[in-house]
């Protein structure tokens, strides 16, 4: 009869660790996605920020457009753990953009304006999912049965990525955003 127990038990256990590695390999599927997700948006407000400082110095000013040049290169040439700081360097020059920038094509501005929500959207779904992937692997049985213990932490991804200054949309109205 113990027998019987202890089987159905181990049973049980068996059963419980399948299906957490199996969530635990689709969240690991989910923080890949987001991360590129995250990845392609980052790259994109790079290249709006290099093609707004390169095509419209004079639009932004000499010294804010090197500025914004110099935080670009830097943001796409960082990696580890400096990547965030030169992204935030790089979304700070951005905020600081006047919000009427003659001579700049509105396309232009729509796309830095979207491209920086997307951007903001894309952190949040990253983080999200890093933390659900903690969340499960910090619990106490996948903890000892050492489940996804081969695969790395995940780690967040935390950048200031507040949406204002030049950025947003000028009202024709001449109503604030916010």
């Amino acid at each position: 009869m113990w027998l019987l127990i202890a089987a159905g038990v181990l049973l049980l256990v068996l059963v419980w660790a399948g299906w957490t590695l199996t969530r635990l390999r689709r969240l690991a599927l989910r923080v890949q996605r987001a991360e590129a997700a995250l990845e392609a948006q980052l790259q994109r407000r790079v290249g709006l920020a290099e093609e707004l400082a390169r095509n419209h110095p004079a639009a932004l000013g000499g010294d804010a457009a090197e500025r914004l040049a110099v935080s670009a290169a830097h943001a796409r040439a960082a990696r580890g753990w400096d990547r965030e700081q030169a992204e935030n360097a790089l979304g700070r020059e951005l905020r600081e953009l006047p919000v009427d920038l003659p001579g700049v094509p509105s396309a232009l501005r729509t796309d830095l304006a979207g491209t920086l929500t997307r951007v903001a959207l894309a952190r949040r779904f990253y983080n999200d999912a890093v933390r659900d992937t903690r969340e499960l692997r910090g619990r106490r049985f996948p903890r000892w049965l050492r489940l996804h213990r081969s695969r790395p932490l995940p780690r967040y991804f935390d950048i200031d990525d507040r949406i204002d200054g030049g950025t947003r949309e000028a009202d024709p109205a001449g109503r604030s955003s916010r």
